[in-house]
């Protein structure tokens, strides 16, 4: 039985479902990259075509670990597209809120008494 214990740090959504492409100042292989640079166990990516593994592959070919000028690059290429929150609706909306669409699940209210 191992003595200590390892956190395994899972990093999704580096490209906020497809949110922060939308914005046009990176590219799928720069979100990638900047998620594999960050301090986790692994990073997982959705692939729902054929074009997209071929995408995560190259990624992955292609990745050096980045230095504090390359993440300062691509955080200076997506600040101004990141300051309203347009492109992450997750954070700025309720459309990924299944409670605010399913009240009923929070159940009835205590009655006073």
């Amino acid at each position: 039985m191992p003595t200590s214990r390892r956190d395994c740090v899972l990093g999704m959504k580096s490209m906020a479902e497809g949110h922060i492409l939308k914005s046009q100042t990176v590219s799928p292989t720069e979100c990638l990259h900047y998620a594999m640079n960050l301090p986790t166990s692994v990073v997982i990516t959705g692939i729902d075509s054929e074009k997209v593994l071929d995408q995560a592959l190259a990624a992955v070919k292609t990745f050096k670990p980045m230095g504090k000028e390359e993440v300062a690059a691509i955080l200076n290429k997506t600040r101004e597209a990141a300051a309203k929150g347009q492109f992450e609706p997750f954070k700025t909306s309720d459309m990924f809120d299944s409670t605010a669409e399913n009240p009923q699940w929070l159940g009835q209210s205590p009655s006073p008494g």
